[in-house]
């Protein structure tokens, strides 16, 4: 089966790659950076976003059963970023699946998406799940609170920090709830819903 993977580059996105490889799929990413150091070398054939050239995105996408998209934008910098821009990107790469022929879309989305949001990261995430509901093809929505694992940033960014600094600021009344999640179980659920 072959399986597109965006973003198979990075964080979770590798996690995702290397377990499909491991089943025998065949596997393609979609990436900003297709000349970058590909970790899979020839087993993984990197293809552009084409975000803007509709015909070459969807071409890209030509005999893909699953595409699992881990597109999105960490921050809103505008001109460079900005989740307004990643959710029409989102929207272009579904819509291009679609055209392509594409048989089921496994999307990572965020704990509480909502399209009430003040917050434009919740905002624009809840607003591509509506659209996946949109598009017609069958699809699964996942949404980790937090990964951790190899390479991740946030839970060992507050690690550095706890052996570093001599207290460590805790909002409310510190018991904050949280599930992280191994990005590793969270590779093989994305595998197991595609």
């Amino acid at each position: 089966m072959r399986i597109a993977v965006t973003g198979a580059y990075g964080f979770s996105g590798k996690y995702i790659a290397r377990r499909l490889l491991d089943l025998k799929h065949d596997v393609i990413t979609l990436t900003n950076s297709p000349h970058r150091g590909n970790p899979f070398g020839e087993l993984v054939k990197a293809f552009p976003y084409n975000f803007s050239k509709p015909k070459e995105l969807e071409n890209s996408l030509r005999g893909v059963e699953v595409l699992i998209n881990t597109y999105w934008v960490r921050f809103d910098k505008p001109p460079h970023f900005s989740f307004a821009q990643a959710v029409a990107n989102a929207k272009a790469l579904l819509e291009a699946a679609v055209r392509a022929g594409v048989r089921r879309v496994i999307h990572i989305s965020i704990t509480n998406p909502d399209c009430s949001s003040d917050l434009p990261y919740f905002r624009g995430k809840a607003e591509i799940e509506e659209h996946i509901k949109d598009v017609g093809l069958p699809y699964a929505i996942l949404r980790p609170a937090v990964l951790f694992g190899k390479e991740d940033i946030l839970i060992n960014n507050i690690a550095w920090l706890l052996r570093k600094l001599p207290v460590f600021g805790v909002f409310g009344d510190g018991q904050y709830r949280l599930q992280p999640m191994h990005v590793g179980d969270f590779a093989a659920l994305a595998v197991e819903q595609g």
